[in-house]
């Protein structure tokens, strides 16, 4: 399985959030991870951080922060600039879609857990 390190915008140490489900499944599926977010803490025995420090071996991005916060992280995620953002359920939001497609990035509407589960990841 090739390794594809994904970035997790809105991480949380929450265990009832799909963020925090995401980060460990990703991690048990051999994938390095980022987690960016606003809570302090760590997820996955991975730190997280703020948006800031761009990452630039990223492979993929996955959203769990709604549409209406999304457009603070639009620069970060362009300068990031990974293969793919995947969409989770919630996030969708068609301004950031034409944005990643502008630039060459695949927008995916579609669940981190459900890819990993089915092995589409």
């Amino acid at each position: 399985m090739a390794d594809k390190k994904t970035l997790i915008i809105g991480a949380t140490p929450n265990p009832e959030r799909y963020a925090y489900l995401a980060a460990n499944k990703l991690k048990r599926f051999g994938h390095d991870i980022v987690n960016v977010g606003i809570k302090n803490g760590e997820v996955a025995g991975v730190p997280i951080e703020r948006a800031g420090d761009i990452h630039n071996d990223i492979d993929t991005i996955t959203m769990y922060v709604g549409p209406s916060h999304q457009p603070e992280y639009y620069e970060y995620i362009l300068k990031t600039n990974p293969k793919r953002i995947i969409f989770n359920p919630g996030t969708e939001n068609r301004e950031l879609e034409d944005l990643a497609r502008e630039n060459g990035i695949e927008p995916l509407d579609a669940c981190t857990l459900v890819l990993l589960s089915t092995g589409q990841y």
